[in-house]
């Protein structure tokens, strides 16, 4: 029946639609209930099972003392993005020109699965399966007719979903250090509609648009440690590897090396800081990595000399992202902890590189969040999670057309919920 009932779990997990936008660029602000309601901090703390999505080395299962733990649940995310488009002063002959002043995206509610499992194995020994979701993009742009919409192609949009399932190990160095490692098993889908109108800038246009859902997968690991420095003191550092991806072979004449899309190298650090019995401090700092997928990171400028879906073709345009987040902890009773937290990056999308990212909004920076857990019964644990990311905008040129200007704007609400049981 155990075994039944987690296969069940993970197989509803991956039906569910994993994300469809995110909030760091395309990554998810944080891991884990708990870790969500601080902004996504505490990689130098072990608080359950969900942790280990965080650093593989906080699957610390002492607190369940011998027993199997799990952990299920979901959040509800509400992104809210449009964009804008200026109406230019004169209209050059050669130009690609947008309809003024623009459209709201449809889609406004997503389902955000989470479940993880776990067991001490001995003395030294832990291990856990956690399977979460990372990231992705939406965005939906109706059209009243065929030949109309963003790109005069008809309802315009992308679907990107990123699904992780990671078989997690902990091992206890000393009573003070303890190191983790996972291995990742990425499940990628993609769709993409309306860019029929870029077919002229294709290497392969039939494989363009409106190709339907597509699905890659892909390998990578985790690391991480944490350490001990004195009582009140604990550092934490993860590394993610880049993950090379199987190409989306239905858009190879859309991303860059054929339909290319790998999962960027990130790593987060920090300090906990335990500063009464009551209260706890945290600090993080990650840093994703998008400049190292072509597809994610080549300027729009690359239409000029690359067609789309070539090694050196258009992307996103997006740079690097570093993220601080902070978190706050507060053993209330010996029943419930509260949390707030805090997280700041800077967007990842130049002005310059608004015509694509039309598709692919991600320029949240600030994230406000708050969150308690509850014991509800012996050995049972309810974690809430709310966070609210205020509005941001960019404004840059059209590349395409001179004298027109493009705005992007999202702002995004969430809602989470889960529970923790041992048996």
């Amino acid at each position: 029946m155990k075994k039944q009932f987690v296969l069940s779990v993970i197989a509803a997990s991956v039906a569910v639609s994993p994300v469809a936008s995110a909030t760091n660029g395309y990554f998810t602000h944080g891991y884990g209930t708990s870790h969500k309601g601080m902004a996504g901090a505490g990689v130098a703390i072990s608080e359950d099972l969900m942790s280990a999505a965080t650093n593989p080395a906080a699957l610390n299962l002492d607190y369940l003392n011998g027993k199997t733990g799990i952990i299920v649940g979901a959040e509800l995310f509400s992104p809210d993005r449009e964009y804008r488009i200026s109406q230019p002063d004169f209209y050059a002959p050669e130009g690609f020109y947008l309809q003024s002043p623009g459209k709201k995206s449809g889609n406004s509610l997503f389902v955000i699965p989470e479940f993880a499992i776990g067991k001490k194995l001995n003395d030294k020994w832990n291990a856990g399966l956690v399977v979460y979701a990372n990231g992705g993009m939406n965005t939906e742009y109706a059209a009243q007719a065929a030949e109309q919409g963003t790109f005069y192609a008809g309802k315009t949009g992308v679907d990107l979903k990123q699904l992780f399932i990671s078989p997690t190990f902990s091992y206890k160095v000393s009573e003070s250090t303890q190191v983790g490692f996972a291995p990742l098993l990425v499940v990628q889908q993609f769709k993409a509609t309306g860019l029929a109108s870029f077919g002229g800038f294709s290497s392969s246009p039939e494989n363009l648009s409106n190709q339907g859902t597509d699905t890659t997968t892909g390998l990578g690991l985790q690391v991480g440690i944490q350490h001990q420095i004195s009582e009140p003191l604990r550092v934490g550092f993860s590394y993610r590897s880049s993950v090379s991806m199987d190409e989306f072979d239905k858009y190879a004449g859309l991303f860059a090396e054929q339909g290319g899309f790998d999962l960027p190298s990130s790593l987060q650090v920090g300090v906990a800081w335990q500063a009464s019995a009551e209260h706890q401090f945290l600090l993080d700092w990650q840093k994703i990595n998008y400049a190292e997928v072509n597809s994610i990171a080549n300027p729009l400028s690359n239409l000029m000399v690359a067609p789309l879906g070539a090694d050196n073709g258009a992307g996103f345009g997006w740079e690097d992202m570093s993220v601080v987040k902070f978190g706050w902890q507060w053993q209330r009773t010996a029943e419930q902890k509260l949390r707030l937290g805090v997280s700041y990056g800077e967007q990842p999308i130049p002005s310059t590189q608004t015509l694509f990212n039309i598709l692919a909004p991600g320029v949240q920076e600030w994230h406000y969040t708050a969150g308690l857990t509850q014991s509800v019964g012996d050995n049972t644990k309810l974690s809430l999670m709310a966070f609210y990311s205020p509005s941001k905008s960019v404004t840059g040129s059209n590349m395409l057309a001179p004298n027109q200007d493009i705005t992007l704007e999202m702002s995004q609400s969430g809602f989470a919920a889960s529970f923790e049981w041992a048996f």
